[in-house]
């Protein structure tokens, strides 16, 4: 059996569950499909949902292009707790009273983390020093120096503000850290704050309208994934507009 003929090349776009790692993405589908030329397009954390592009054959080749797209995130912040990772995933590090903000004061944090500007890495990211994931080096409770890394956002917007959550939208470039946005935002709002929730809508030109959920995708037949799946000749065309 051919498994290269058989399978059409492209990209899956799978909606990603909570508590799930891109690679468990891969392994189910190598898994469904009996095929083991896949790869991802860059990772979600474990606790975020949303859009997660599977890259089949040779739509392998357009792993860095792809992931080099802009993305969208709808987010919630919760004010006046910071923690360790940035997010609800792990200790809390300090509690601040949270003022009463105005929808206006929130909004002003917000747009000072509009544009071109950079961010700090957090620890617990997958970023490698020496070789080794920094996630690793926060777990044995060692912090080193990221350096900086050039960010845009290129839109943003608050939809609701209920003390001490906030939920928002973000378009921002390849290399984002959405934990990291709403830490600073706290930071800056003299209160701290942590992410506690986050889905990806978009990548490039790629969003949900075309996604397979998770539980579909453990149980789906080979020719149901490939009916999902966006071939070559389209991506080409998305691409070229």
């Amino acid at each position: 059996m051919s498994d290269i003929e058989e399978i059409p090349s492209g990209v899956l776009v799978v909606d990603k569950d909570p508590n799930m790692t891109s690679h468990d993405l891969v392994a189910i589908t190598r898994r469904q499909l009996k095929f083991k030329k896949i790869g991802h397009c860059g990772t979600l954390d474990p606790m975020a949902t949303g859009v997660m592009m599977l890259v089949i054959g040779k739509a392998t080749k357009l792993q860095d292009k792809l992931m080099c797209e802009d993305k969208v995130y709808v987010g919630s912040l919760k004010l006046g707790v910071t923690t360790g990772s940035q997010d609800k995933e792990s200790d809390t590090v300090e509690v601040k009273d949270v003022p009463d903000f105005s929808e206006k004061d929130i909004d002003k944090a917000f747009k000072k983390f509009s544009g071109d500007f950079e961010q700090i890495p957090p620890m617990v990211s997958a970023i490698k020093r020496n070789g080794v994931p920094l996630y690793k080096l926060a777990r044995k409770g060692i912090t080193v120096e990221r350096k900086p890394r050039a960010v845009t956002v290129m839109d943003y917007k608050v939809h609701r503000v209920e003390l001490p959550e906030v939920d928002f939208t973000v378009n921002c470039t390849k290399g984002f850290y959405v934990r990291t946005y709403a830490h600073d935002i706290g930071q800056d709002l003299g209160c701290g704050a942590h992410l506690i929730a986050l889905r990806r809508t978009r990548s490039g030109k790629f969003d949900l309208s075309r996604a397979i959920k998770t539980e579909d995708l453990k149980v789906a037949t080979r020719e149901q994934i490939i009916e999902k799946m966006i071939k070559l000749d389209e991506i080409a065309e998305m691409l070229s507009e």
